[in-house]
This record gives C-alpha cells, structure tokens and sequence, in this order.
C-alpha cells in the first residue's frame, strides 16, 4: 500500500510538472518513453453483449504502457444507488485500493475485485452490473476515465471467449 501511495504521488507530481510547463513556454517540454514490458497486471472487463446484456471476461494488462487519459478521481464514498444495477456511465479504468468487492452480470454470474486486479468499465449500455462489498466496509477506488475512441490495451485470457 505504501509503494502504491508513492506511485500515486509520483503520477500526481509529474502531471502537475507536464501542466506548468504547459502554461510556461520558456521552460523545456518534459516527454517521458514509453517503455516495451512483458509484464502484465490481472484485469476483469464490463462489456456489453450485442443484445445489450452485461458480460464479463478475464484478462490482463500490460504494466509500462501509456494510456490515452487526462483525468482520474478517489472515492471512498458509496450511494445504495450504485449497488443496483447500473451500466458504466464512460469507459473507465476502476483502480481498487481498498476493499473486495462482488460484481454481478445480467445473467447472475459474479466475480470478485481486490486491490491488484484492474476493474474496466465498458458496459455502457443496457442494465448492466451490480455490486456489493464482502468483509470490508469500505471501497476506496480510483477512477481513470479513458479518452474516446482510445485504446483500453485489455488482453483477453483465451479461456474467456
């Protein structure tokens, strides 16, 4: 937890660092290099069926790479509302920190999220997923919103089709 917090505050300093030299034009641009990995952090991705319903397939994704956002939220808070079933209101990357967490699809098949595996939110239509915390009483999360029509560079298991 301590190393991911540090992470975390290295994200936040290095986009603040990217925001001043945007605004400062008499300071160099910063560019970091995306580095090439074989490593990989476990992912479960929301999608939609063609007739609307909610799946979900198992994964992972590629550590090192960068990806297509420009904003991302914490929240420890949670609304009954968002235990009902409710589809993903953007495509988002959910960064669990804190709590396991229950998720069920339309056809009532479930699977848990704890901290290290990435949630993406991609069931953007229909009744989509709901939710529910087991042994913890708190969710804290991140959420990283992807940009339009960005790549999510989610490999699916091949056992998951």
């Amino acid at each position: 937890m301590k190393n991911f917090v540090k992470g975390m505050s290295l994200v936040v300093a290095f986009s603040t660092m990217s925001f001043m030299n945007a605004q400062d034009h008499h300071k160099k641009h910063i560019s970091v290099k995306a580095e090439e990995t074989t490593e990989f952090i476990p992912a479960i991705r929301l999608v939609n069926k063609p007739d609307g319903t909610c799946t979900f397939e198992k994964g992972k994704i590629p550590t090192l790479k960068h990806m297509n956002t420009n904003t991302f939220w914490m929240s420890n808070k949670t609304e009954e509302w968002e235990k009902n079933a409710h589809p993903a209101p953007r495509r988002q990357y959910v960064i669990t920190i804190k709590g396991n967490i229950k998720f069920k699809v339309t056809d009532g098949s479930t699977f848990m999220i704890k901290p290290g595996t990435v949630l993406l939110a991609e069931d953007l239509k229909g009744k989509g997923h709901s939710w529910d915390m087991v042994k913890s009483k708190v969710w804290e999360r991140l959420y990283i919103p992807i940009a339009e029509d960005a790549d999510d560079f989610f490999i699916a298991d091949k056992d998951s089709d």
